[in-house]
């Protein structure tokens, strides 16, 4: 009975000791288990983290953001020219996400904003295209150019410098118009559009939308008078050459300048000692001529 009762004490004490060490090593495995877990929750925390950092912080804002854009669609540009495509790729993926990272509240008004976006759309689709065209990259990458330049410098920004150019077309305009030239009007008209799409983005990120309005209004009417179905006469072509151009000098900001030939100046008041002064005058020219008379009179003596 002893030596039973021994064996089954024995017995109970491997089991015992047994299952000690199972819970060991399970307890180990799970231990190993939550390190790993936990280095790798660390790990993805750690990304996550860097993501949340990336998505979280603070959007550039102020001239801080424009300037980084201006940068960017400079450096663009210039990998377009060189014919760099990958480059150039490259770069408007930058441009992307400095736009969607950036806030401009201050810098422009919300259609600024949609015309800045429309520029950035238009680019990439033109440089994701299949067949390269350097014109329409080109014109593409100049004209996020300038709105990035317009954002970034709103008080000299570069599309000012148009001013010459869309000037010399009005007046091509005014010479068509005096010559009542529809077809001339037409083909002037059309090179005053592709110029002015170059910097109308430009334009609505640094002009109020009325000023832009006014002017896209005008240059709608003027391109159906060639398909008018009633004659246009040559004064009313000059009247509408002279709002285009009223319409383009408010746009650029430009005084109104005076014609060469203006309409003779008003007779001006001299008042009384203008009058004083000026019969003193006629009365010292009288006296010298006076007395000049009279020393010749007495020089000469007949003979």
């Amino acid at each position: 009975m002893p030596r039973r009762r021994y064996v089954v004490l024995t017995g109970l004490m491997l089991c015992w000791l047994l299952a000690g060490m199972n819970a060991g090593v399970v307890h180990a495995d799970a231990k190993a288990v939550v390190q790993g877990a936990g280095g790798e929750v660390t790990v993805r925390a750690g990304n996550s983290a860097a993501g949340s950092a990336a998505s979280l912080a603070p959007a550039l804002t102020g001239r801080n953001a424009a300037q980084r854009l201006d940068e960017a669609a400079e450096a663009l540009y210039g990998y377009v020219l060189e014919g760099d495509v990958m480059k150039a790729r490259q770069e408007s993926e930058k441009v992307s996400q400095i736009f969607l990272s950036s806030s401009f509240e201050g810098l422009t008004s919300v259609e600024g904003i949609n015309a800045m976006s429309d520029v950035i759309i238009d680019l990439k689709a033109t440089l994701a295209a299949a067949q390269i065209h350097p014109e329409q990259w080109e014109a593409a990458a100049a004209k996020l150019r300038l709105a990035a330049n317009s954002l970034s410098h709103p008080r000299q920004p570069m599309w000012l410098q148009y001013y010459k150019l869309i000037r010399e077309d009005l007046n091509d305009m005014e010479q068509n118009a005096a010559a009542n030239d529809l077809k001339g009007w037409q083909s002037t008209l059309e090179r005053l559009q592709s110029r002015y799409d170059n910097i109308r983005p430009a334009i609505i990120i640094s002009r109020p939308p009325e000023t832009v309005n006014a002017f896209d209004s005008w240059l709608s009417y003027a391109a159906g008078i060639p398909a008018s179905s009633q004659p246009v006469s040559r004064a009313r072509l000059l009247e509408i050459v002279s709002y285009g151009q009223d319409a383009a000098r408010v746009m650029f900001g430009k005084e109104r300048e005076e014609p060469a030939l203006t309409l003779p100046l008003a007779q001006q008041g001299y008042g009384a000692w203008g009058l004083l002064a000026g019969g003193f005058i006629i009365a010292a020219l009288a006296y010298a001529a006076f007395r000049k008379y009279r020393g010749e009179n007495e020089d000469w003596k007949p003979v």
